[in-house]
């Protein structure tokens, strides 16, 4: 802060009262000498001590903020200071926003601020919430642009054939990049009619193109459910029932034995279960 000689006795201007804006160093307001007008905040007769203000004399920007940004309102500022959790970005003097990690992209997977805006960089943004109380502003960047998953249903019906690269597995499936930020899910149960998959690395590499279908969209939790079984004939529907008969007579392969029967191979990717109960 700054010491000032207010005539036989000394007042503290904190660096905090000087200005209603970001001050990085109280010289940048003020020099050695120099004559002010203040305001008498606060006298502690006690400790000898007077507080001052600087930017009390002028009214603060966040007595009307609520008028001049409107929730939803669009507005353009400047990127003052990056963190990891996002950006703050000045709207006018004295007012700064928060833009959040999560409301910079609609469909970017971002790790830091830094991959989306630089300090100084002039940002449109809207604002989508303001606690005057604890004066704060939050602000999103991606609400200023379309959200491309509102096209998502209209580019990708149900039904819909796609080629797509698997970008990761896990034991439940694996998702799939059908452009860039959108992801559709594969799940382990829609990889094969017939067999029985643990993990989708079993029947899928990461990296490989692949082409699915579209089972379904849903728009508001922005997921897309994708099929690779729906590509072909569902074989318990006609081929199985043709091949496979009651009373019929096969031969197989034991594949896995349970504490309730017995599962045998009838042909590749195809298994029976014989139960324990029809062994003897």
């Amino acid at each position: 802060g700054v010491f000032i000689d207010l005539g036989g006795i000394d007042g503290l201007l904190h660096i905090t009262d000087m200005s209603w804006g970001r001050v990085g160093h109280p010289g940048e307001l003020v020099k050695i000498n120099q004559e002010v007008e203040v305001l008498v905040l606060n006298v502690d007769k006690q400790k000898e001590k007077i507080a001052l203000g600087l930017k009390q004399l002028t009214p603060s920007p966040w007595d009307e903020v609520e008028q001049k940004y409107p929730v939803g309102s669009r507005i353009t500022g400047t990127v003052v200071n990056i963190v990891s959790y996002g950006a703050f970005v000045k709207v006018e003097e004295g007012l700064e926003g928060l833009v959040h990690i999560s409301e910079m992209s609609w469909t970017r997977r971002i790790g830091n601020p830094s991959e989306i805006v630089s300090p100084g960089d002039e940002v449109e943004v809207i604002v989508l919430d303001i606690d005057k109380e604890k004066q704060e502003i939050s602000l999103g960047i991606k609400q200023a642009e379309v959200n491309p998953w509102t096209l998502v249903k209209e580019k990708y019906p149900p039904g819909t054939l796609i080629t797509g690269r698997v970008r990761t597995m896990t034991n439940f499936g694996a998702f799939v990049e059908i452009e860039e930020g959108i992801d559709g899910l594969l799940h382990v149960s829609d990889l094969s009619w017939t067999r029985k998959i643990g993990h989708a690395s079993e029947v899928l590499k990461k990296g490989e193109d692949l082409q699915c279908v579209v089972l379904s969209v849903d728009e508001e939790k922005m997921r897309v459910s994708l099929g690779l079984r729906q590509l072909t004939e569902d074989p318990w529907l006609r081929i199985i029932p043709e091949h496979y008969m009651p009373g019929q007579i096969v031969k197989g392969h034991v594949t896995k034995i349970t504490n309730f029967g017995v599962f045998v191979e009838l042909e590749e990717e195809l298994e029976g279960l014989l139960h324990i109960s029809e062994l003897a």
